[in-house]
């Protein structure tokens, strides 16, 4: 390829690098370099091996393209950058003549960034899951809902009639059982209520939480806040926010807590860490919509983790980690989210846990961001 062509290569947006068939680098434009935080003098000669842990799939898609004597597409994979981690690209290999009259070919591979469209994919997904979920808790409550009043109404009639005092320890429990499943159905039903919206300033909401969290764990506990006090009000549910970043946080502050409830810690014993962040994020897509800005609100903390078994359905109704846990607190969190509009994600490992949640911003709300 002629230093012409190569110099036309430099204002692709995309990102190309030219190899020859030894997998050794010939040339990186600059939005190749940007992309792997590499330099182009730094690489040119040297083999991909050098700066990509794992360089398999690329040779198999060249020697493909060099067999078929066409271009050839990987639509996803993962390419691990020395010292970033890994990429999820596609990537489109093409053959292209050298000019040196040896039979000899290069490939010019060009990259794209793929983590936007799977980032997309997964809200669509998670959405879908939502409403999937509020539609299976909906008609679960309401099937339940009518005979456990018939079961507690029945075993107070029974109560009544009962003549020995021993027996009246079983319908109570009846009774008991029946008013628990009750309570359970009633937060069932809950995320079905509308949300009423208004203007909510989201610190407020995080100061409400912090506030119950202290006074259930005074001595276990420490949180600490970490805002930006530039972000606008929003419109929302102010109780429904309130209640689902509550169901977060008391679920970290009970991992951190163990069975302790509230108690002070050892002396030896550190206290648990949570960490309430607020951001702006702009130009994203959350519910399959456009939004300028979007209020980021990260919950961190440094116990012991997300199960690893359960990472993948802890949104889903009756999944706990905690025994004794109903596992209705992030299912109903992430209705009321959804409710919103917005999206809650999560990534853990013992230490470091972050529940985020994105929330709109709507520039009718208030004119856009203030500050």
């Amino acid at each position: 390829m002629t230093p012409a062509a190569l110099s036309g290569l430099d204002l692709l947006a995309t990102a190309v690098m030219l190899v020859d068939e030894k997998l050794g680098v010939r040339y990186m434009n600059p939005a190749a370099e940007n992309l792997f935080e590499l330099s182009n003098t730094n690489v040119a000669g040297l083999p991909l091996g050098k700066f990509f842990s794992d360089d398999s799939v690329l040779a198999a898609a060249m020697s493909y393209a060099h067999a078929n004597n066409s271009s050839y597409t990987e639509h996803d994979f993962e390419l691990g950058v020395a010292g970033r981690g890994k990429l999820h690209l596609s990537c489109t290999v093409t053959p292209v003549e050298t000019g040196g009259g040896g039979g000899e070919n290069d490939f010019l591979l060009e990259f794209r960034h793929i983590e936007q469209q799977l980032k997309i994919a997964r809200e669509e997904r998670m959405l879908d899951q939502s409403q999937a979920n509020r539609e299976l808790i909906r008609n679960l409550a309401h099937e339940i809902k009518n005979p456990l009043g018939g079961i507690r109404g029945a075993a107070q009639l029974l109560d009544r009639e009962l003549e020995r005092p021993s027996l009246h320890e079983y319908t109570q429990v009846i009774m008991k059982e029946a008013d628990r499943l009750q309570l359970l159905m009633d937060r069932l039903l809950t995320p079905h209520r509308l949300p009423q919206p208004s203007l909510v300033n989201i610190h407020e909401v995080l100061e409400r939480v912090r506030s119950v969290i202290l006074a259930e764990y005074p001595q276990s506990i420490m949180i600490r806040r970490d805002y930006d006090t530039s972000l606008p009000q929003f419109k929302g549910d102010k109780e429904q926010l309130i209640q689902a970043v509550l169901n977060i946080v008391r679920n970290a502050a009970q991992a951190l807590s163990g069975n302790r409830s509230g108690h002070a810690a050892s002396p030896t014993e550190e206290k648990g860490m949570i960490r309430l962040r607020t951001r702006v994020e702009r130009q994203v897509t959350l519910a399959r919509r456009r939004y300028r800005h979007a209020i980021a609100l990260e919950i961190i903390d440094n116990g012991p983790g997300v199960p690893q078994e359960i990472q993948g359905r802890i949104f889903y109704p009756l999944v706990s980690g905690r025994d004794g846990g109903s596992g209705l607190g992030l299912t109903l969190t992430q209705n009321f989210i959804s409710q919103h509009h917005g999206t809650i994600t999560f990534e853990s490992a013992p230490g470091n846990t972050c529940f985020t949640i994105l929330l709109p911003v709507e520039e009718s709300a208030n004119g856009g961001l203030s500050g």
